[in-house]
């Protein structure tokens, strides 16, 4: 096969028009015929995410590709830490196991916290001898995020294990370090942690840089970090790659890393190599993955844009094969199976009661913003000495729950600002980072119904206001579906409209947002199925004041 394009040279830094030869997935040869010719194609490697949840597409590693492929991405770096906290190794294996169904390149990474604290119930344990076993596996590429930083800098024993085999290894470690500054962020990068993904300030980017940190520009469905860091990449971009971490299924369908680089060069005058070299080259080389660099002896995975302004995507090629083409994808429909580990009961509305103890004159509350992960922890004053609390919708202060999936207890109850809810409710399984069900709403039937809803599906999405409800299954582990990622995306797109239409969410993301809202590892305020957590404190801490 012989494809004829505009080359663009990435790691030389020169583009020509000429042809790529490949034979039996591989390129065998790159020819310079030519000048750049105006108005031709252009030919170049593939995009690459460098730190994606990939279940929190809600699909499956293989049904993600035929979705990401046509966006010109041909390979991720996936920590599959969420099926990890629901199922352990198994969890890990099982993608593993789908993605082998798609020529698409996962490299997939050995979930380094699971569970990610001992605040919360998740569904399993990974010790240092399943770190030790899966890091030993070729088709696992790097120890993921380690997201226990005060593990790290206070040397727990199980947390430098976990470090030393991943050196031993010869393998990267991933780094999540929100917030960390000075002597701190210097100890826990000292260790051999090599990237962060969780910088969300300038500032702080700056100073990691300057610990050699490799820094990832996320952009995804709930944290956008992109305008605060994307200025770095003009003097940074050696140093720096692009991620979303967690992207939903609609927004996939939009597009992926693509947006990002054409950000990047039209709105913040990013060079041309160097936002691809972000894209494109960095990811590849720092987590030595295989895939093709469009040099000889690669495989032959690269793609062909329309132009290097809006950078659409005609066609996506991996080890030679034509696998989008137009905006469709040509991967056939893979046969993901369904592994799960639910036995949460229904709810009952009575249960979600949330009493207000006598003499109090102040509630301690989430503020959840939309468009990032962390909180601040608001003290409001208690307008109505009911003896139980009800929704204050004026001041947008709603009841949130979380509800152990994997053994039956109590809800825990806590209030948080931020959603706007005007009706109804919504719940999740996917609540990072145990995924037990969490809720969100205005009344205490509506959430047990969501609640329900989600219970009665082992996994899944919903919005219930009254006598109507929108839902989507989630029956692989209560993350992702087992159908067609196209469907999947109109499925959920209708529970994401009923909650901000007929619900009233003023969040873009309300159901990312909501995911996490049960991350213990991210400041400030969050809630577990044990109750309200402080995580500057990295302690438990309690609602009336």
């Amino acid at each position: 096969m012989i494809v004829e394009g505009n080359i663009v040279d990435i790691i030389n830094r020169q583009i020509y028009f000429g042809q790529i030869t490949v034979e039996a997935g591989k390129i065998t040869e790159v020819s310079a015929l030519d000048n750049e010719r105006p108005g031709a194609p252009y030919l170049m490697p593939g995009f690459v995410d460098a730190h994606v949840h990939i279940e929190s597409s809600m699909l499956t590693p293989a049904h993600f590709a035929r979705l990401a492929v046509v966006h010109g991405t041909v390979g991720t770096v996936s920590d599959p830490h969420e099926i990890g906290n629901v199922l352990g190794v198994q969890g890990v294996e099982y993608m593993l196991e789908d993605a082998v169904q798609s020529p698409f390149h996962f490299a997939f990474g050995a979930p380094s916290c699971v569970p990610a604290t001992s605040f919360e119930t998740a569904g399993a344990n990974i010790d240092a001898s399943d770190i030790a076993s899966l890091l030993a596996r070729n088709d696992v590429y790097y120890l993921a995020e380690m997201m226990n930083y005060p593990g790290v800098i206070h040397n727990d024993e199980m947390v430098m294990q976990k470090l030393n085999i991943a050196r031993e290894a010869g393998k990267p470690i991933d780094g999540h370090a929100p917030g960390l500054r000075g002597q701190q962020a210097a100890t826990y990068f000292s260790h051999g942690i090599t990237t962060d993904h969780e910088c969300y300030q300038t500032d702080e980017a700056a100073e990691k840089l300057k610990l050699g940190v490799k820094i990832l520009i996320r952009e995804g469905s709930a944290a956008k970090n992109f305008e605060a860091l994307i200025p770095l990449a003009k003097t940074h971009w050696q140093n720096m790659m692009f991620c979303s971490d967690d992207k939903h299924p609609d927004e996939l369908v939009l597009g992926h890393i693509n947006i990002l680089v054409r950000r990047a060069i039209q709105d913040h005058g990013i060079g041309l190599f160097d936002a691809l070299f972000m894209a494109c080259i960095h990811p590849v080389l720092h987590y030595n993955m295989p895939v093709g660099l469009m040099q000889v002896g690669d495989n032959a995975d690269f793609i062909k844009v329309k132009d290097l302004l809006n950078f659409e995507v005609l066609q996506t090629y991996l080890e030679g094969i034509l696998v989008a083409e137009n905006g469709v994808s040509l991967l056939p429909l893979p046969n993901s199976t369904i592994v799960n580990q639910f036995h949460a009961s229904s709810i009952d509305s009575d249960q979600l009661a949330l009493a207000i103890p006598p003499n109090c004159a102040q509630m301690k509350v989430i503020a959840a913003k939309g468009g990032q992960l962390i909180t601040t922890a608001l003290h409001m004053d208690i307008l109505n000495q009911h003896t139980f609390f009800n929704a204050d919708l004026e001041r947008d202060v709603l009841k949130i729950v979380v509800y152990n999936r994997y053994a039956s207890a109590q809800p825990a109850i806590a209030l948080i600002h931020g959603f706007g809810l005007k009706h109804g409710a919504i719940a999740s399984s996917v609540a990072h980072d145990s995924h037990n069900v969490i809720a969100v709403g205005t009344n205490d039937q509506d959430l047990a119904a969501a609640i329900n809803e989600v219970v009665k599906h082992q996994g899944g999405v919903a919005a219930c206001y009254g006598d109507h409800s929108e839902v989507l299954p989630l029956p692989v582990a209560g993350l992702m579906s087992n159908l067609d990622g196209y469907l999947v995306s109109e499925a959920y797109q209708k529970v994401d409209q009923m909650s901000k239409k007929q619900l009233g969410s003023t969040l873009d993301a309300p159901f990312m947002t909501l995911s996490f809202m049960a991350l213990l590892v991210i400041p400030e305020l969050k809630l577990s199925d044990k109750g309200l957590f402080d995580a500057q404190k990295f302690d438990f801490t309690r609602i009336w004041l």
